[in-house]
């Protein structure tokens, strides 16, 4: 028993840290820049699951509720720095989430009248609408070039002279500490009576109707909870990039947190989580190597679907049970072949992406040569092409006859006994 709650408490432990250590150790400007998006999404990510994962409203919209809640802590930003309010700009998290609040009421009150595929539609109509404001109302939105800011102004961090963000450390600190925070506040919220309405009115909205609960209203109040944190998400974003723009309000921001929380997993708190670690690699990392970022993407979110709907959390999970069950050990060498045949596939597959990149975009630019897997590749050769397309149709074919073995010695027990009988 004494162990049940550390191992419960472990993984919060495992995020306190990392949000500390990760900034101190690691100086580079790009490491800090993937642990600030990473951050800042994870709350994105969270907060769209309260809509999604826990209420069962998918939404094409939700970019607007963090772009009005980093435009409510630009906008104040700007007025600290002109008025010289003796406020600390640490606080303009919650700005933001007041900002997005405000939307999540008023946009919500329109929205949640339906559910379903009506209320995705009209959170695409509602998202298209108030990205289309940006250009008749520039004073707000800051026109094309957006509204900039400066993090450095008001009053230190508790009156200690130089916490004034003006360094990548100390935002990195401030942002961190807001997604620690705002993490634990939804799970909280998730362990509260509303939380588990919502589930119920998610799964069942005539009988939650029946036993007395409104749907629309449970509905309403879940958006303007994800609304709340979606709007801290955005205004971290504000102080990260001291710039925002209409792009904040956009559908492309509203498709990343949809692929990003999806990726993770719906069915689970820390799902989000993880698929916006993913998502950021993808989006930052992944994106300083090869213009093909977005393929790559699009292709593992695809196959994540169709192979694991449960997201990278549900296949953790399941990979945990069959490791309690004793079934990895058993199966040790079918998943050894299986997963050395996927590396095959994969390697020619990213061979024949980056050659047929290479051959389109950038022929003009660098030549016939591409490198690909530290190594020069010539795309004018044929042997160039049909050395990719081995390793990809090896890997797949091996793949396919490891499982097909697989499916044969699993039924050969069966068969056995039924002729026995």
């Amino acid at each position: 028993m004494s162990g049940r709650p550390l191992m419960r408490w472990l993984p919060w432990l495992a995020g306190a840290t990392l949000l500390v250590v990760v900034p101190a150790v690691f100086s580079q400007g790009f490491v800090r820049l993937l642990f600030a998006e990473c951050a800042i999404m994870i709350v994105f990510a969270l907060s769209y699951n309260l809509l999604l994962g826990a209420s069962g409203m998918l939404s094409f919209g939700h970019a607007v509720y963090s772009g009005f809640g980093a435009y409510a802590a630009i906008h104040a930003l700007n007025w600290i720095g002109r008025s010289h309010v003796p406020l600390p700009v640490t606080a303009l998290p919650l700005v933001g989430g007041i900002g997005g609040l405000a939307a999540g009421v008023v946009l919500g009150f329109v929205s949640t009248r339906r559910s379903g595929t009506a209320f995705a539609m009209i959170t695409l109509g509602l998202g298209e609408l108030v990205a289309a404001c940006w250009l008749m109302f520039p004073r707000f939105f800051g026109g094309e070039g957006g509204v900039p800011g400066n993090r450095t102004v008001g009053t230190p961090l508790f009156g200690v002279p130089g916490w004034n963000l003006g360094s990548d450390l100390q935002i990195d600190y401030v942002v961190g500490a807001w997604c620690f925070a705002s993490v634990v506040a939804v799970r909280a919220l998730l362990g509260t009576p509303l939380g588990r309405v919502a589930n119920a009115v998610r799964d069942n909205p005539e009988r939650a109707e029946f036993v007395g609960y409104s749907a629309r209203q449970v509905r309403w109040l879940m958006l303007m909870a994800a609304s709340f944190f979606a709007g801290i998400s955005g205004a971290l974003q504000a102080l990260n990039f001291e710039i925002v723009s209409a792009e904040n309000v956009g559908a492309v921001r509203s498709g990343e947190v949809l692929l990003a929380t999806y990726i993770g997993g719906i069915g689970y708190f820390h799902g989000p989580i993880l698929g916006a670690v993913v998502f950021v690699f993808f989006a930052v990392a992944l994106s300083q190597l090869t213009k093909a970022w977005q393929l790559y993407l699009g292709m593992f979110f695809v196959v994540l679907v169709l192979k694991a709907p449960g997201g990278l959390a549900g296949v953790i999970a399941r990979v945990a049970a069959q490791v309690r069950d004793g079934l990895v050990r058993q199966r040790a060498r079918v998943l050894s072949a299986m997963g050395a045949a996927v590396a095959l596939a994969l390697c020619g597959l990213v061979l024949l992406v980056e050659m047929t990149y290479h051959r389109t975009l950038d022929a003009t630019q660098g030549g016939s040569i591409v490198r690909v897997f530290w190594t020069d590749i010539d795309t004018d050769r044929a042997w160039a092409w049909v050395l990719a397309l081995l390793p990809l149709v090896g890997g797949v074919l091996a793949f396919d006859w490891v499982r097909h073995r697989e499916i044969g010695a699993s039924q050969a027990p069966e068969a056995r006994a039924s002729r026995v009988e």
